[in-house]
């Protein structure tokens, strides 16, 4: 019996965790909203706070009870669940293209997610002053594939997450300019969005509180390149800009960028089918912020306040309905894996959410700077005495002294050598014999073989302290 109780409770478990993502899966009481249209009842508020807990868990989050947050929070998880049962019952009925799901996102209210998690700031109208013409449709191209998919070709990196920092436009520019560069030289180096916060200040570029891509491809080109993620990290807020990293270690550069020309999605296509294309979208809506998987034909307008990266297209199997292959950067769990697909070849212009209002790429026509060349090691100077020192690679000569203190230095420039009892030359070790009046070295005394003597320079000499001088005076 206690093993029959433990698996009902487990069934039971995994119908609250899945019933939301799966509504057929959970029968009749699943759905709201629309209940009377499908014979569905609302969950209970009992079922409402046990999902939310379940999530809260998965979510590692948490909330003090006594402060009044864990119910303003459920309050907004409950509304979100009532929209996303309702949502996904019209799924069922064939009636929405696409499906929402309880994800990180869900117990903010939409108010709370725009204000946290866009960051776009695309004026109306946009600045198109560098449109270019290689990706123009004019109704004369070659045809080009029915589907795209660049990270089929390894030129997308891995799904990212801005966290709570209007970052979108840094990193919608970093997987352009990643995707380009594996174009190029074949190479997929993962960049960083850090150093376009900190550093690009440029334009309408400002850290967490928004930007353009257009800016920041701008500062990649005039920096003269980008440094990596692994050596600058993203921390998720603004910091001071590492002047020794953005000036030293332009690992993938780019030569400029282009827009495409607005409001033509044939030409975005066109754009897209030779590399990956930053993008700027409306995802301020509820359906936006929870959606999970399908083509997303949601309402959306284009008041522009978000930037993502158009890296494919397509159409699916069953229906043909069009599709753009959309890279976010609110991490691998919201959508699918972190990506939308987004409706194409509607009927508006702009396209769908505004995404061909303003579309624009990197431009890079050859390699990557080279690295800069490590510093030649300098070697430490000779130390003749605490006061005194010859460059590296010499020896010191005591040209003056008393008793057995040195009070003034010479150096000789050979590394080993013998210093001459005449204090003006010295012998290289391998001729090693001082001939003092000629003012020769020889191999050993009296070999006929010799070399002429090296003159000797005065080491450089520390001015010495009162105390100092003191001490060598009383040390004879």
């Amino acid at each position: 019996m206690a093993s029959h109780g433990a698996a009902v409770a487990v069934a039971l478990l995994l119908i609250i965790l899945f019933g939301v993502a799966s509504p057929a899966a959970s029968g009749a009481r699943v759905f709201g909203g629309d209940a009377s249209e499908h014979g569905l009842t609302r969950r209970t508020e009992a079922e409402a706070r046990e999902m939310y807990d379940l999530w809260l868990a998965r979510h590692g989050r948490s909330y003090n009870a006594l402060g009044g947050e864990y119910d303003r929070r459920f309050r907004a998880f409950r509304d979100n669940l009532d929209f996303v049962d309702a949502h996904n019952a019209r799924a069922l009925a064939g009636k929405e293209s696409f499906r929402l799901g309880m994800n990180r996102f869900a117990d903010l209210t939409n108010a709370e997610f725009r204000a946290a998690y866009l960051g776009a700031t695309v004026p109306n109208g946009g600045r198109r002053n560098v449109v270019g013409e290689r990706y123009r449709h004019d109704g004369t191209d070659e045809a080009l594939p029915e589907k795209v998919d660049w990270r089929e070709k390894g030129a997308v990196a891995a799904v990212k997450n801005q966290g709570q920092c209007g970052s979108c436009w840094a990193f919608s520019t970093v997987c352009a300019v990643e995707g380009i560069n594996k174009i190029v030289t074949g190479e997929l180096v993962t960049l960083s969005e850090q150093e376009l916060v900190d550093c690009a200040r440029n334009g309408r570029n400002s850290g967490c509180h928004g930007g353009i891509m257009d800016d920041a491809f701008e500062f990649v080109a005039r920096n003269g390149g980008l440094d990596t993620e692994e050596d600058y990290p993203y921390t998720g807020r603004e910091g001071k800009c590492d002047l020794a990293k953005k000036e030293g270690r332009k690992v993938v550069s780019i030569d400029g960028f282009e827009d495409v020309p607005a409001n033509d999605e044939l030409s975005l296509k066109k754009a897209v089918a030779h590399q990956p294309v930053s993008v700027a979208i409306e995802a301020g809506g509820r359906e936006f912020q929870l959606y999970e998987s399908g083509v997303f034909t949601g309402r959306c307008g284009t008041q522009l306040d978000h930037a993502v990266v158009a890296v494919g297209y397509g159409a699916v199997e069953k229906g043909g309905k069009e599709y753009w292959t959309v890279r976010n950067s609110w991490g691998p769990g919201w959508g699918e894996g972190g990506y939308v697909r987004m409706e194409r070849n509607g009927s508006a212009a702009t396209g769908k959410c505004g995404i061909a209002m303003f579309a624009s790429y990197p431009v890079k026509n050859g390699p990557n700077p080279k690295p800069a060349p490590a510093p030649t090691p300098v070697s430490p100077a000779e130390k003749c005495d605490r006061h005194s020192s010859c460059p590296a690679g010499s020896t010191c000569c005591c040209t003056y002294g008393v008793r057995n203190v040195c009070l003034a230095w010479g150096c000789c420039p050979a590394k080993g050598a013998t210093c001459c009892r005449d204090r003006a030359v010295c012998c290289p070790s391998d001729y090693p014999v001082c001939n003092a009046g000629s003012r020769t070295c020889a191999k050993s005394k009296g070999s006929p073989d010799t070399v002429e003597a090296l003159p000797r320079t005065p080491a450089t000499r520390q001015r010495t302290s009162i105390p100092e001088l003191a001490d060598l005076i009383f040390s004879f």
